[in-house]
């Protein structure tokens, strides 16, 4: 019997871990810096911060990579959501040609922890973006121009025909661009993986401690949990969509999106995927998908409520059968969901407020590397050296609107953008 629904479990990561729990917050501490969040963003920048021998305090709400991080559809790629145009737009030819070099370097700097670190996540590399569309084949074309020609990035290649369906056993893509220095993981246990080297290089991690208070103290500031207090000189938030709660701003917006996860596939995983490689299509409302263990993962869809909707296994059902009908007979055995923070413009936000709060926000989809990269280069900041981390507070960032209108509004934009998927 073909199972099309099953209920929203723990995540296939989350079923093909070995976790290593962190104590709650139950005293006072002095540190140099709290980083609040445990995702990738907060557990790379304790890793830097702790290696350049600050005292470094982690507090995570729940558990280690329980958002965003550790439900991801784990893509290790360079560039930006919201693309190299914008950039180019707001900053000119010479910063954007910096941000791109820095999203490269994200890449590089993950592979190279992953190695030296001997974190085991399944590293695998390669990655193609698919063309529906024949504007989307033009879109990949000039992509591939621009980046080769004046980002001098050379490990694109563009893929058709018989060569593309050797790879995707599907008829629903007509080109793709290949990269092979992009990377797809286990986002899960690479964010375990991170914090695991923060807590040997010394930082102290704390799970279950949700900062319910921040506040002035003199030169210091007083973080309170539940059960605990830190104090310290500076404060770094990474909290992805609960940075929402504790910035006095409204930069970004929680979306939630969606992954399933087929039983083993054994021999059969070759009638989708003959490759190990992750993809992704042009659509504005994005499908994605990669093999892992034998079983296709794939993800698509959101919800711009700020809610998750129940249904949307079904919904993802379908939506993977219109890429492979040939698993029609395939069962479903994982679906979940997670928040994800967007910005406006889709750029990352990353900046500080006065001269002891810092925040990272915004990665809009896009983080896995980028957030790894956020952490070494806020620890270099700190470290009074903040010329590539002050890039990106150059880029424009405008506030989501508020009150009633604030969901309603970005709702009517994406109805928009999915009228435009369709043509």
């Amino acid at each position: 019997m073909i199972r099309d629904t099953v209920p929203f479990v723990n995540s296939v990561y989350e079923a093909t871990t070995h976790r290593s729990y962190y104590p709650p917050l139950h005293d006072h501490i002095d540190a140099d810096v709290c980083v609040i969040g445990g995702g990738i963003a907060g557990c790379s920048t304790a890793l830097h911060l702790a290696q350049r021998n600050y005292r470094v305090v982690l507090l995570e709400a729940k558990y280690i990579g329980h958002g965003a991080s550790g439900r991801s559809g784990g893509q290790l790629l360079p560039g930006y959501s919201c693309g190299q145009q914008v950039l180019q737009q707001q900053l000119g030819n010479e910063l954007a040609h910096r941000l791109w070099d820095i999203s490269v370097e994200a890449v590089q700097l993950a592979t190279n922890l992953i190695s030296t670190h001997q974190i085991e996540c399944g590293l695998k590399f390669g990655h193609l973006h698919a063309a529906i569309k024949p504007r989307h084949h033009t879109e990949l074309l000039r992509e591939q121009a621009q980046l080769h020609d004046e980002y001098d990035y050379k490990t694109l290649h563009m893929i058709e025909g018989s060569k593309l369906h050797s790879m995707i056993n599907s008829s629903r893509y007509r080109a793709g661009l290949y990269d092979s220095a992009a990377a797809h993981l286990h986002p899960l246990n690479y964010t375990l993986g991170l914090v695991r080297v923060a807590s040997k290089a010394g930082a102290m991690i704390h799970e279950r401690s949700e900062v319910i208070s921040i506040d002035h103290l003199h030169n210091r500031m007083l973080i309170k949990t539940q059960n605990g207090t830190v104090s310290a000189k500076q404060i770094v938030l990474c909290a992805n969509v609960d940075n929402v709660k504790l910035l006095p701003q409204s930069r970004i917006m929680p979306v939630a999106t969606y992954m399933i996860a087929t039983e083993i596939l054994g021999e059969r995983a070759d009638q989708a995927l003959s490759e190990n490689l992750a993809v992704s299509d042009c659509n504005f409302i994005v499908d994605y998908f990669r093999m892992m263990d034998s079983r296709l993962l794939f993800g698509g869809g959101v919800s711009y409520s700020g809610h998750a909707r129940a249904s949307s296994n079904n919904y993802l059902r379908q939506r993977m059968l219109k890429v492979f009908p040939q698993l029609h007979d395939v069962n479903i055995e994982y679906a979940w969901h997670g928040m994800l923070d967007i910005s406006m413009n889709r750029a990352p936000d990353f900046g500080r407020i006065e001269n002891n709060i810092y925040y990272l926000q915004g990665f809009s989809g896009h983080g896995l590397a980028l957030a790894t990269m956020a952490g070494k280069l806020l620890a270099e900041s700190m470290a009074m050296q903040s010329e590539r981390f002050d890039v990106f507070s150059q880029i424009k960032h405008r506030s989501f609107p508020g009150g009633v209108l604030r969901t309603p509004l970005l709702m009517l934009a994406m109805v928009w953008y999915r009228l435009r998927d369709l043509q």
